[in-house]
């Protein structure tokens, strides 16, 4: 099992910049990850993942060229550019592939169904 604990979220003018963690425990080999977003009334939606290896990251096109997914001793999400479409709950994803199971390299699932744990949330709110 994997645990999730999303942080940094906050209040942030727009244009500028957060960066959001997401502290994993449990095993977290051969684990994609990626970051959610969701507004009050609307589905989940993807924002960013990387792939289990690493190799390959997949962004969402309203955010490409302004956020950064990347992970070390955390995940973590570099927002830049930030507009007040951005604001959401942010939420942090892991899926685990058994050692047998052929996924390759460079595949980042960005569909919430692909995903199976799940941190809480942090709030992101963009003033205009």
């Amino acid at each position: 099992q994997v645990q999730l604990v999303e942080s940094g979220g906050g209040l942030v003018q727009a244009g500028g910049s957060l960066r959001l963690s997401c502290a994993a425990s449990g095993r977290t080999s051969r684990t994609a990850m990626a970051w959610f977003r969701q507004v009050p009334g609307k589905e989940r939606e993807f924002v960013a993942g990387i792939s289990w290896s690493a190799d390959s990251t997949y962004y969402a096109d309203s955010v490409k060229g302004r956020f950064t997914i990347s992970r070390g001793n955390a995940l973590y999400l570099q927002m830049n550019s930030l507009k007040f479409e951005d604001a959401a709950v942010y939420y942090c994803a892991a899926r685990q592939y058994g050692d047998t199971n052929y996924v390759p390299r460079s595949y980042v699932p960005h569909s919430s169904s692909e995903y199976v744990y799940w941190g809480q949330g942090t709030q992101v709110t963009v003033s205009s």
